[in-house]
């Protein structure tokens, strides 16, 4: 389903006294709902106020000699060196085609150019990672089934 026909629905949804539509073309279905109040009685359609907790992120004092990025990462080698590969979009990292399947790579993997790293799954569509550099795998830095967002980190290569 095309991404501006949901915005459409959400559009629709807002602007109605719907509680909740569910929408089906061909193998896809969506189904948009709103939040009642528990209080509401069974006529009152109306879409109640949500409030939503700001997310904050701690602070975090720089002293000197301090540098940027030097906390601990959550590698699968304690002193793993190279070059990050990042995850390209939001999604979950999956490390082989099939469940059955033997992982694309492994830490020690040589790998080229363009080879294959994992996969990303997102929206139901799965999405190749592709080495941008040759090099060796030093660490893989999640699981398969694990979530991933956009720009993190999920291998180190050394050139």
């Amino acid at each position: 389903m095309d991404l501006r026909k949901i915005k459409k629905l959400i559009e629709l949804l807002e602007d109605s006294a719907l509680v909740e539509m569910e929408i089906t073309e061909g193998e896809n279905t969506i189904r948009l709902s709103r939040a009642a109040s528990m209080g509401a009685a069974v006529t009152n359609f109306a879409p109640q106020p949500t409030m939503v907790a700001p997310v904050t992120s701690p602070v975090v004092s720089m002293g000197e000699g301090s540098q940027v990025g030097s906390g601990p990462e959550p590698v699968s080698e304690p002193q793993a060196n190279g070059e990050a590969v990042t995850s390209p979009m939001v999604g979950t990292f999956y490390d082989s085609a099939t469940p059955e399947s033997a992982p694309y790579v492994g830490v020690g993997s040589v790998v080229n150019v363009g080879d294959t790293l994992a996969i990303i799954e997102a929206m139901k569509t799965f999405n190749q990672i592709d080495s941008d550099i040759a090099g060796t795998v030093r660490a893989i830095l999640k699981k398969s089934g694990d979530p991933v967002e956009y720009g993190e980190p999920v291998f180190l290569i050394e050139p």
